[in-house]
């Protein structure tokens, strides 16, 4: 039956995340489908059926292939992970641990996502996720009005993005300080409106804009 969790299948996939899933990890190693079908030993035909039909259920043993070309595991591709924090596999053999220089580590500010925002408050520290985007050289995050990230404006604070490849067992992390402002004048709220990559993923009215002036950035990768 189409959709149908097989013998040989891992369960507990919502449809359409494993071909999600699979188009995202080889986009990130820059594979076509063609190569990643080739090295699997499948058809670019039965790949392009996986990553486009949500009702795909591949066998264990082609989860299991294509997890290894992919350098990844067969409980990412299936969203086994999901809730499971990165970080939890095991160093690599001979890790070396290096310092990005500037320009690396605004190149990788630039991607843009999720950052976590480092604020005091009247009650001590706080550390919370926020969707930003780079403008100008500047952090840029929507808020609301009493929230924790609304009372980083007057502040200085600190804003870190991180990257972790569980099955490279590598990774990377970029830390910003410097002072947080409300950005109020309405031009350049209309300037951040047009420029920004993403809305935040908390929904609702979130018409606070804040902007974090980096004063210092630095920034650390782990590699094998």
């Amino acid at each position: 039956m189409a959709g149908q969790v097989g013998p040989n299948t891992a369960e507990g996939a919502p449809p359409g995340d494993l071909g999600r899933r699979l188009t995202a990890r080889r986009q990130e190693l820059g594979l076509t489908r063609e190569e990643t079908a080739e090295r699997v030993g499948i058809a670019p035909g039965y790949l392009r059926y996986l990553e486009e039909n949500s009702a795909a259920a591949p066998g264990r043993g082609a989860l299991r292939r294509l997890a290894g070309v992919l350098h990844t595991t067969v409980s990412h591709l299936t969203g086994g992970d999901t809730e499971a924090p990165s970080g939890r596999a095991r160093a690599g053999h001979h890790p070396r641990f290096a310092e990005l220089n500037p320009s690396e580590c605004r190149a990788l500010l630039g991607s843009h996502g999720v950052g976590r925002l480092g604020v005091d408050t009247a009650s001590g520290p706080v550390v919370v996720p926020v969707n930003y985007s780079v403008v100008d050289g500047a952090i840029v995050f929507r808020t609301a009005d009493d929230t924790a990230p609304s009372m980083a404006p007057g502040r200085q604070v600190a804003f870190e993005v991180d990257r972790i490849d569980d099955a490279f067992s590598e990774g990377w992390s970029v830390l910003v300080r410097g002072p947080a402002r409300r950005v109020s004048e309405a031009a350049e709220v209309r300037r951040l409106a047009a420029s920004v990559h993403s809305t935040p993923w908390a929904g609702g009215e979130r018409d606070l804009w804040v902007c974090i002036e980096p004063r210092s950035v630095t920034g650390r990768r782990i590699t094998v």
